[in-house]
């Protein structure tokens, strides 16, 4: 008992280490002033300045589409590249895997400063400037990577005579691919969209060495204001995307134990007939 009171202290400790920074910054999003030591009193003001605020949500409009859409771009090249991966010779494989360990590893302050130096590079050739392109380029660069270390795990989980059973029953390959192979790694893509979507919206560094002035993502906005005084909105902001990501949180866990209660169940069926 005395070990186990210990654990959940410890662990009670890690908890509180972690989230008691978001706490207090959720309280201090409903102070009445801008304090940001003394809680006054309660207030929803900060919430709806936040909405009023042109530069913030055209600064958030600008995150989600770009997570959006690199997290799309990225999950389909690098589900089609785990695929491939797992076709090729257990050497090549060994090598594409330390090659993208080390995309994975590298810090992103070398990637944003070399994906820079590459645009500045080839827009000097053929026109134009950094912008919404050469980020989300950037982007779905360093989120392939992780893509393709969500995916193996799911493929290689997959039975590789279930693709051939399809062809042999008069499936083409992209019909098997579609109706056989897909619906088996759909998870690892769930996955992959949720994990690019998060690394893209929460991305600084490749963020602010690869945009322009034309465009500009939330957090290079924050760090642009963190030389002036941080207003009560950036925590009313910060509040609404943690309660965002909670809630996504809750109906994936609801989805999944759903998931497995489906497939608990066409066991059980199939074992009865």
């Amino acid at each position: 008992m005395k070990h186990k009171s210990k654990l959940n202290l410890y662990l009670g400790i890690v908890i509180l280490f972690l989230y008691l920074p978001i706490f207090v910054l959720i309280v201090f999003a409903f102070n009445s002033t801008k304090s940001r030591t003394v809680f006054s009193g309660f207030t929803i003001q900060w919430f709806a300045e936040l909405f009023k605020d042109s530069l913030i949500i055209n600064a958030l409009f600008n995150s989600l589409i770009l997570a959006v859409l690199s997290s799309i771009i990225a999950t389909v090249i690098g589900t089609a590249a785990a695929l491939q991966i797992l076709k090729v010779k257990k050497i090549k494989q060994s090598i594409i895997m330390n090659l993208n360990f080390v995309s994975v590893i590298n810090s992103e302050v070398v990637m944003g400063v070399s994906l820079m130096m590459l645009f500045v590079f080839v827009l000097n050739i053929i026109g134009g400037e950094l912008g919404f392109i050469t980020v989300l380029i950037a982007h779905i660069t360093f989120i392939i990577p992780y893509v393709v270390l969500t995916m193996l795990p799911k493929i290689r989980q997959i039975d590789p005579n279930i693709l051939d059973a399809a062809l042999d029953l008069g499936c083409t390959p992209s019909r098997a691919f579609f109706k056989v192979i897909l619906p088996q790694i759909m998870p690892g893509i769930a996955s992959s969209l949720i994990m690019g979507f998060s690394l893209s919206f929460d991305d600084f560094a490749v963020s602010y060495f690869t945009t322009g002035s034309s465009f500009q993502t939330l957090p290079v906005l924050i760090y642009s204001m963190t030389r002036k005084r941080i207003t009560p909105k950036i925590n009313a902001l910060f509040t609404l995307i943690f309660v965002l990501v909670f809630i996504m949180l809750i109906v994936m866990n609801i989805l999944d134990i759903r998931s497995e209660k489906n497939k608990k169940k066409k066991s059980a069926k199939i074992i009865n007939d």
